[in-house]
């Protein structure tokens, strides 16, 4: 019987490292703590929901999870994407918010351990790192015109990236000054504190000093909004059941969440395994993953994902295991149970500059300046998942990043590399004569190599390019090779391109050939009945065999 996770790594627990995992589990509690309560409020939702997540996200994580350091959490993107499927799905009320919310982690969870399953960690891989880095751009800049209202006091009504603007230029007069004071100074301190004290934890000064001036100055009085009442018992364990909400459509919406969480945290995962070197298997991951969407399902919260801040927290104090994680569970525990008074006197504008200055934070100029500086065209492509989320929305610009990764894909592959083969005088093997200017043409014999795999969509690009061969060819030229060792894969339609060029070269007087195939583009040939018609003695395993039989060929052709 397989053994969890925890049990296993606990086996070989050192007391010393007991001191590391406490001071590493509550730091991770002290950083999570303003995250939990003010990432709710992106999706509309009360900020105990926020808590529930990263108690429970936490606690199946550590059993499941495959990594020692990795911390579960709330994440910007992922409840950006919670919040566009409760308007996709009509979901206005909060106790509605709260069990589709709760439903929709749930179900993520499922389909994680279901991704598992069928070996689909792939899916990470779906949003690149140019395509992720424009998606989170995007998300930033929506979640930082959503804080208008709350540095300022006014109601805004609208979604998305300009109409807030619009909303909030035709009520500039509405302006509260002392909550617009104290968001803005709450969010100047958070970015001092990065830039100048990044030990400290800015969200968890900046929400105790929040607190603290509310309860002196009673800022509700002031006018000031403040969180409200907070819960402060733990949930029970419950099947959330939605009420009004196609499961269909929950399914979809669910789907969506799991590609950006899990594309955004596994990043997160790989990023700190390479630091400390140890590999991440995406599919391990993916039950670690789903063990917390369902905890936190089961008990109120909402879609969690891999937080690289408690993450990072946790590996910079030195965690061991996952026991550093229980410990800061059991913290935000206590905060819950002991804190809800405190809490609920929490300004709004202090959730509005925590948040801002998160959203300031994903964005990366750094990878935008490199990705500007490399490649022209990922650059291009990362501009097109900021726009998408900016023009769209956050829902569809997930449509519209997954799309935009596909078709940078499909362009990559539309137009593989190519090269013609040769020898250099006194050397073995064969060289690309474009890149060596040793190299010289096989006398009689020309060998193409493709670089790619050979699939429908650029087959006629190969195709013209060997037509170009053929047509170029030397005269004394009588044998034209196909390597096809760099080429993995290939399809119907390609073999029916090797029988036009077999054809073509015939025609010439030049007799056609394949070098090096795998087995299974070897295998559709032979079932084709191509390799027939190409000849099985023109069907070499490496390009030196066809070198020898083409001068062993040569010798028997008359003078």
């Amino acid at each position: 019987m397989p053994t969890l996770p925890l049990i296993s790594s606990l086996k070989g627990y050192r007391p010393e490292w007991l001191r590391y995992d406490i001071a590493a589990g509550l730091a991770i509690a002290a950083v999570g703590l303003p995250s939990a309560i003010a990432y709710p409020a992106l999706a509309g939702l009360p900020p105990e929901v926020g808590l529930y997540a990263s108690i429970l996200a936490v606690l199946g994580y550590a059993l499941f999870g495959s990594s020692r350091q990795l911390i579960t959490g709330p994440d910007a993107g992922t409840v950006m994407m919670l919040g566009a499927a409760f308007i996709s799905l009509g979901v206005v009320s909060t106790g509605d918010r709260v069990v589709v919310s709760a439903a929709i982690a749930l179900i993520v969870g499922v389909l994680c351990f279901a991704a598992s399953l069928l070996r689909l960690g792939f899916i990470a891989n779906f949003l690149s790192r140019p395509i992720l880095t424009g998606f989170m751009t995007g998300i930033s800049l929506t979640i930082l015109v959503g804080q208008i209202g709350r540095f300022t006091g006014i109601r805004i009504e609208s979604d998305g990236l300009f109409r807030p603007l619009i909303e909030f230029a035709s009520k500039i007069g509405d302006i509260h000054w002392p909550s617009l004071a104290l968001g803005v100074g709450l969010f100047v301190l958070l970015r001092v504190i990065g830039a100048f004290a990044p030990a400290l934890p800015g969200p968890l000064v900046a929400v105790v000093l929040a607190i603290a001036l509310s309860w002196g100055f009673d800022f509700q009085g002031m006018g000031i909004r403040v969180v409200g009442e907070v819960p402060s018992q733990l949930p029970s364990p419950m099947l959330p059941i939605p009420q009004g909400a196609p499961i269909g459509e929950l399914i979809l919406s669910a789907a969506a969440v799991l590609i950006v969480s899990f594309g955004a945290g596994i990043v997160t995962a790989r990023s700190f395994g390479a630091k400390n070197k140890y590999p991440v298997n995406a599919n391990r991951e993916l039950v670690g993953f789903g063990a917390a969407n369902i905890a936190s399902g089961l008990f109120g919260g909402f879609p969690v994902t891999a937080s690289d801040s408690r993450t990072a927290i946790n590996d910079s104090m030195g965690g061991k295991t996952q026991v550093a994680g229980l410990v800061s569970a059991a913290a935000l525990t206590l905060s819950v149970l002991f804190l809800s008074d405190a809490l609920a006197i929490l300004p709004t504008p202090a959730l509005g500059a925590v948040l801002a200055s998160a959203a300031v934070s994903l964005i990366d100029f750094q990878t935008l300046r490199e990705l500007w500086r490399i490649s022209r065209i990922e650059f291009a492509f990362a501009f097109i998942s900021i726009a998408g989320v900016i023009v769209l929305g956050v829902l569809n610009g997930v449509i519209v990043a997954v799309g935009a990764t596909l078709l940078y894909l499909l362009m990559k592959s539309l137009s593989p590399r190519d090269a013609m083969l040769g020898r250099i005088p006194g050397q073995e093997g064969l060289y690309k004569l474009h890149r060596y200017p040793d190299a010289r043409p096989i006398p009689g014999m020309a060998v193409y190599l493709l670089q790619g795999s050979l699939l429908f969509f650029n087959v006629e690009h190969v195709k013209g390019r060997l037509e170009e061969v053929l047509a170029g060819l030397a005269p004394d030229t009588r044998w034209l090779i196909f390597d096809a060792g760099a080429t993995a894969q290939i399809d119907s339609t390609a073999v029916v391109m090797f029988e036009d060029i077999h054809a073509l070269a015939e025609e010439r007087g030049v007799k056609f050939g394949v070098a090096d195939l795998h087995r299974d583009p070897l295998d559709m040939l032979v079932r084709s009945g191509v390799a027939d018609r190409i000849g099985r003695d023109m069907i070499f395993d490496e390009p030196e065999d066809a070198i020898t039989a083409f001068a062993a060929w040569s010798q028997k052709q008359p003078a």
